[in-house]
């Protein structure tokens, strides 16, 4: 059942984008060469933890097996859900950080693909495009259109210029918890699927590969990576379903910031 949230609760859902947001600003102050995805988790946990919320991420999934971290840090071929601990960083890495915040009842759930001080032509186009179909199925996440029309913009465009989209894992509806109805899959057909309607919160999140979009999972149980061992990169934003332009709740402009990249410098589009 999808839950469509009151003007009020869509800004308590802000805030929790917002810090979800400041947090990974936070994480992007601290990636280099040399550093460990572990002590990259320990600085968001600290932040998270000093400005009243909860991540989510930590203790999610079944107990025999929850997720032992505050972010996912996935790199290079690891498309999600990578734990962090003692790998080091070195430049020419890309890393997906995935960071999910409760706070005051409502989520907040947003991530990016950052590069560790340089990276080669082909991964910058990766991002680039990844990033481009991003806010392409934003456009599409108005009221009366559908789950289909989001994924199909956002498949079109990184499939156009030869990019595998992933089917198994897929965006989401969020709010109270972190994975509400409706699914949100990066692939699809216009007009098919769920039909929005203003109120919706959902966290859109292409997942984009290099090479083939077939994928497996590690024997950890968790860190999802590609089959072809080829780089992968993850954006996220939160946004709500309007009658028109979705509001987009999260925001990567404390990234930028803090890392003095632009995004006009890798996006073209919006």
């Amino acid at each position: 059942m999808i839950h469509l949230k009151s003007d009020n609760e869509i800004e308590k859902m802000r805030t929790s984008a917002r810090l979800v947001s400041r947090t990974l600003a936070r994480v992007a102050g601290h990636i280099r060469h040399g550093v460990t995805t572990g002590e990259l988790n320990q600085v968001a946990e600290d932040y998270i933890k000093k400005n009243d919320g909860k991540p989510v991420f930590k203790g999610y999934g079944p107990r025999r097996n929850p997720f032992p971290a505050a972010l996912c840090i996935s790199v290079n071929e690891e498309v999600v859900h990578g734990i962090p601990g003692d790998r080091v960083l070195k430049a020419g890495d890309i890393i997906s950080i995935d960071c999910g915040i409760l706070k005051d009842g409502f989520v907040g759930d947003s991530a990016y693909t950052f590069i560790v001080e340089e990276c080669d032509d082909d991964t910058m186009d990766l991002l680039k495009t990844t990033m481009e179909s991003l806010y392409l199925g934003i456009e599409q996440a108005r009221h009366g259109n559908t789950t289909g029309d989001i994924g199909s913009a956002v498949q079109r465009h990184c499939e156009s210029r030869g990019y595998g989209v992933i089917r198994e894992l897929v965006g989401h509806g969020v709010g109270k918890k972190l994975h509400e109805d409706p699914a949100v899959p990066n692939y699809g057909i216009q007009g098919r699927g769920k039909r929005l309607r203003s109120g919706t919160t959902l966290a859109v999140e292409p997942m984009v590969t290099m090479g083939s979009r077939e994928i497996k999972t590690r024997d950890d149980g968790w860190t999802i990576i590609t089959s072809d061992k080829k780089k992968s990169a993850h954006y996220e934003h939160d946004i709500a379903v309007r009658d028109g332009e979705a509001d987009i709740l999260s925001t990567f402009a404390y990234i930028e910031e803090i890392t003095k990249i632009q995004i006009d410098n890798i996006l073209t589009h919006g």
